[in-house]
């Protein structure tokens, strides 16, 4: 009875934030943002089978590599604010062969932002089985996967880079995400580009890099308005056009690093309204597979 009462809430709530911006969001031709294409989502679950549907559709093919990389080339993201020659070796590393990277994980959801986070997930996420946000660390403890999927054209060419992301005891999908660079509003300084199905949508995050004193790396979704860098809901209306809003007061903050005893980690933080929703924190262990 709680199962079938969570799912039509869910069901509710996920038709209303579908309408909210179908009302509130921009209305934009898809052939003046190409910044924004990316795949929509099914109705329905997203899950893993998300990945294998979209090469069928498409006619791409997704290659078994244990040596691809998020950004198979981490100088796209070269701009007059960001020189990626000043990264740190190994963090130029992990974007750039992240199949040969384990990830070990911890989050922490505060209060009273943590109660929100758990009806989220426990409503819509569980339901189209993507963005599962580990609420606590336990649910962390069965460890979480990692698979990088590149998926190219007849000719070799990568189309996107899928990074999948599951609970192993649960099956749960945290993250179905497609990564690339682009830049955002179109002339912009290239940003890491990410883009999670939703059912009939997607959300799209557009994360500028920066780069420390000491070679660390920052990738950080904040902007003022539309065309920055932040977060993108987007709902398709027809095969011409978006209704796209973006989301000022969500903010997403990254920072990969080496610390002081030599191990690879990230930190990241996302905040909403000003508060803190989830922190998330990586370890980082490069495998001895794939070569040098």
């Amino acid at each position: 009875m709680v199962k079938y009462i969570l799912r039509v809430i869910g069901l509710l709530l996920a038709k209303l934030i579908r309408l909210w911006v179908r009302v509130t969001g921009r209305k934009v031709r898809k052939i003046d943002a190409p910044w924004l294409q990316c795949p929509m989502g099914p109705a329905g679950t997203i899950g893993v089978e998300f990945y294998t549907n979209l090469a069928n559709g498409e006619g791409l093919s997704i290659e078994d590599s244990a040596d691809a990389g998020l950004i198979p080339d981490f100088n796209v993201l070269a701009s007059d604010d960001f020189k990626p020659d000043y990264v740190i070796d190994r963090v130029r590393d992990f974007y750039e062969r992240t199949s040969r990277y384990t990830l070990e994980a911890w989050s922490e959801a505060p209060f009273p932002t943590r109660i929100f986070l758990w009806g989220l997930t426990r409503c819509i996420s569980r339901q189209m089985n993507q963005l599962n946000f580990p609420v606590s660390s336990l649910e962390l403890a069965g460890g979480m996967s990692s698979k990088i999927l590149p998926m190219v054209d007849g000719d070799g060419q990568r189309i996107y880079t899928g990074w999948s992301r599951c609970l192993i005891k649960s099956k749960q999908v945290i993250y179905t995400g497609l990564y690339s660079s682009a830049k955002p509003g179109g002339d912009g300084p290239p940003c890491v580009k990410v883009s999670f199905p939703l059912p009939l949508g997607s959300a799209t995050v557009f994360l500028r890099p920066v780069v420390e004193e000491d070679g660390s790396f920052r990738l950080i979704s904040s902007g003022s308005c539309f065309g920055d860098p932040g977060f993108y809901r987007m709902v398709e209306v027809d095969e011409d056009h978006w209704r796209v809003r973006y989301i000022k007061t969500l903010r997403e903050f990254f920072h990969v690093y080496v610390d002081e005893r030599g191990t690879l980690r990230t930190d990241h933080l996302v905040r909403f309204l000003g508060l803190t929703v989830l922190r998330l924190h990586y370890r980082l262990e490069r495998n001895s597979t794939g070569g040098d």
